[in-house]
């Protein structure tokens, strides 16, 4: 198992879902950068559970605690390593699930790699719990960043069948970004909020879940950061995107969509611009051969629907190798995208700063 990544900025997760806490290091990071910790837990709150329907009811604080690497608020150069302590679990609701797996879920595969030693509950270390140190790290990131006049933002594009607008690829601002970024809920027409919450309520009053997509963005980055081949900055981001559970696709501008287009339609112009060369459309989403073209990078991720759902599931038994209904308890999110959103952001901020690095 591997829970570091980063090539030149490394984030080392650790700790499971029900634990005494979960946390991550942060190593590689510039010495003397003032850390904004109000703004660091505005970012933890968007993320943390139990604020109302379209979430688990399980409620936790998420405080990160500063353990090393930060003196009288700036950073010191050292290792930064926080932890966030587990305070409301309820471990017996997963007990039948050592010996029978949930659909879609990580426990079966975690079960054959590591001889059933596993921990299941609230799916330990595949829990999405662990995403709250990935936001607290991107919150970091997303202060370097900010320093150097990149900023990153994201919304909910799609939930089920209820769909937001999508940002204007080559005309995406600061302002549109930050007010995204401050949002418990984050659409761009707020028309679409309500809907969305309603398709939420709908599947989970039924003992279901649903899927949705999530749109991101950053703007100021340069030309030419990232690499062809095998570091492209593409593949540097979805690396880092890839970390997040539930997520099973992502594509940058068009994506799929170019598909179905000619090269005419969809090709990316050029102009002179207030005396520079700008990009007349944007549909490559920023990155050409795999370097930043200057024009804001675009992608939107796909979140599949929460697999631990209350409905009765066909499974097996582990142990009597027979057929087994399987009936979930415990506490789960109807649908991840909603407090996926500063999730997608963080990841995106730690894998740029990584490459900008």
């Amino acid at each position: 198992m591997s829970s570091i990544t980063g090539n030149n900025l490394k984030l080392s997760v650790f700790g499971e879902s029900h634990g005494e806490a979960i946390g991550c290091v942060i190593d590689g990071l510039p010495a003397g950068v003032e850390l904004d910790i109000e703004q660091i837990n505005k970012e933890m709150a968007r993320r943390a559970p139990g604020k109302d329907k379209t979430s688990t009811p399980r409620k936790e604080a998420d405080a990160p605690k500063i353990l090393s690497g930060v003196l009288n608020g700036r950073t010191t150069g050292a290792p930064l390593a926080i932890i966030i302590e587990n305070n409301n679990t309820k471990s017996t609701d997963y007990e039948n699930l050592k010996k029978v797996p949930r659909p879609s879920h990580s426990d079966y595969p975690a079960f054959v790699k590591f001889g059933g030693n596993n921990d299941v509950r609230g799916g330990g270390h595949f829990s999405a719990r662990l995403t709250a140190p990935i936001v607290f790290a991107g919150a970091v990131a997303k202060q370097i960043l900010a320093e150097k006049g990149i900023f990153i933002g994201a919304h909910i594009k799609r939930i089920g069948e209820i769909c937001d607008d999508g940002f204007d690829f080559n005309g995406i601002t600061k302002e549109q970004l930050l007010s995204l970024s401050s949002k418990s809920f984050s659409v761009i027409n707020e028309d679409a909020e309500e809907k969305m919450r309603a398709e939420i309520e709908k599947y989970r009053l039924e003992g279901n879940s649903v899927g949705g997509e999530i749109e991101c963005a950053a703007i100021g980055l340069p030309v030419g950061v990232g690499g062809n081949i095998f570091d492209t900055a593409e593949g540097r981001i979805s690396s880092f995107i890839f970390g997040v559970p539930a997520v099973k696709g992502i594509q940058f501008g068009l994506g799929f969509d170019f598909a179905k287009q000619n090269g005419k339609a969809v090709n990316d112009g050029y102009e002179i611009k207030d005396g520079k060369v700008a990009l007349v459309s944007n549909n490559n989403g920023g990155i050409l051969g795999g370097m930043t073209s200057g024009a804001p990078i675009v992608f939107s991720v796909a979140m599949k629907p929460t697999p631990s759902i209350s409905l009765p599931q066909k499974s097996v038994n582990l142990e009597t190798l027979e057929n087994e209904e399987l009936v979930i308890k415990g506490r789960h999110d109807p649908c991840v995208a909603v407090r996926a959103v500063p999730v997608i952001e963080a990841a995106a901020a730690l894998a740029i700063l990584d490459i900008m690095m």
